[in-house]
């Protein structure tokens, strides 16, 4: 029996004598009302101990009629039950995507936000000089990690095959670049300055997309970058605890990034076709960078001599540094898979603003959390860079839906 006949009351799993009481019920005070207004009479309440063919006739089709209304009403009040139920589940599923993007959304910033400052406070508070050691153990603890979702099967995961590995090492060299400048930067430089100077990137890749992929940006984009190098050299210049090596080094890491994401576009669709199933999923890209990141790694460990220091200093005796650097590994894992995560929730719009929205709350933290001495000019100079930051994200959500 269809569930949207049931009146309300009455069971799906037991219709037969609720349901039928009822439209019993509501039959005999149908016939009854019809029989008066018509002055029929049924002295025994027995459809064939009426007196007249006719009436008997008559009786018949006003049961047959008032039956089918019944059964019409009851169609109808099951009909609006039935979109009750597809109300409440339509708002409980926008309910509980909402929650998801807002979860979701969530979860990136503090992965993204964390990351850098506990970078920060281990490399800084601890006044660790082994900043390759430290991007060694992180990628370490992102490949033990993924590679146990993939043999559980939560994820999945591309073969590393050497095709793909010889396509794919050139961009992971610049991959191990972009981290390794990162961490040279982020010791010298607070996080304020850093999430101002990053803007740079954009520049950059504005420009490399120009004059490799012949990509044109409206003025709305080229106003948003003048204004992020103005914010930058107004930055450097207010900034009271510059340091000339870390501004050299996050100017590396800009030229970097931006050819990393250059490069990976190209590399991207070479590598998909050398795969078995013609496709690189993020945790392939985040296992495949990671995994060729360790020997290069251990091979820049040597030339950058941080095994003496390594073998001197105090921190790798104490436990609470070891759960701090373990917990940046994790963290920086957790940024590949919640920016997937909020990507799938939402889209590319808003993941490009809360993208640059999160780099306020982030340097103000920074500020903060590490006692930087700050001025108003270079305060200011910070607030402005950030704004041109998402001044620049609405610019290019603009220019990309114009497109």
């Amino acid at each position: 029996m269809d569930s949207r006949s049931l009146p309300i009351g009455a069971s799906l799993e037991s219709p037969g004598p609720v349901l039928e009481t009822i439209l019993v019920g509501d039959i005999d005070k149908g016939i009854r009302s019809v029989g008066r207004s018509h002055n029929i009479h049924e002295p025994n309440g027995v459809l064939d101990q009426v007196s007249s063919p006719v009436r008997r006739e008559v009786v018949k089709r006003l049961s047959f009629a008032m039956k089918t209304l019944d059964n019409d009403e009851i169609d109808v009040e099951g009909g609006k039950l039935e979109k009750d139920r597809e109300k409440t589940t339509r708002s409980n599923k926008a309910v509980k995507m909402h929650n998801q993007a807002l979860l979701s959304g969530l979860a990136y910033c503090i992965s993204s936000c964390g990351m850098i400052l506990i970078n920060k406070y281990v490399l800084s508070s601890y006044n660790f000089n082994a900043g390759i050691s430290l991007m060694l153990y992180q990628n370490f603890v992102s490949v033990v990690v993924v590679s146990m979702l993939c043999l559980f099967g939560v994820i999945t995961t591309e073969p590393l095959t050497w095709r793909l590995i010889k396509v794919w090492f050139p961009v992971n060299v610049i991959f191990v670049g972009m981290l390794i400048t990162s961490m040279f930067s982020l010791k010298y430089i607070n996080v304020a300055m850093v999430t101002v100077l990053k803007n740079v990137t954009n520049v950059i890749t504005a420009v490399g997309e120009m004059y490799l992929f012949n990509k044109h940006h409206d003025n709305r984009v080229w106003a948003a970058l003048f204004l992020m190098i103005i914010s930058a050299i107004s930055g450097g210049i207010t900034d009271l605890s510059f340091n000339a090596v870390g501004y050299t080094w996050q100017i590396i890491n800009c030229f970097l990034t931006a050819s990393y994401s250059l490069t990976l576009r190209r590399v991207m669709d070479t590598a998909k076709q050398v795969t078995k199933s013609g496709n690189l999923n993020e945790f392939s890209m985040v296992l495949l960078n990671n995994t060729l990141s360790l020997p290069l790694g251990v091979l820049l460990i040597f030339m950058f001599n941080e095994v003496d220091y390594l073998s001197k200093t105090p921190l790798l005796r104490m436990p609470a540094f070891w759960s701090v650097m373990t917990l940046s590994g994790f963290l920086g894992l957790a940024i590949s898979f919640t920016s997937m995560w909020f990507l799938h929730q939402t889209g590319a719009t808003t993941y490009s603003l809360v993208g640059s929205l999160n780099k306020i709350p982030l340097s103000v933290a920074g500020i903060l959390l590490f006692h930087v001495p700050t001025s108003l000019e270079n305060s200011a100079s910070i607030f402005f860079g950030l704004v041109a930051g998402v001044f620049f994200a609405r610019s290019k959500i603009r220019e990309r839906s114009q497109t």
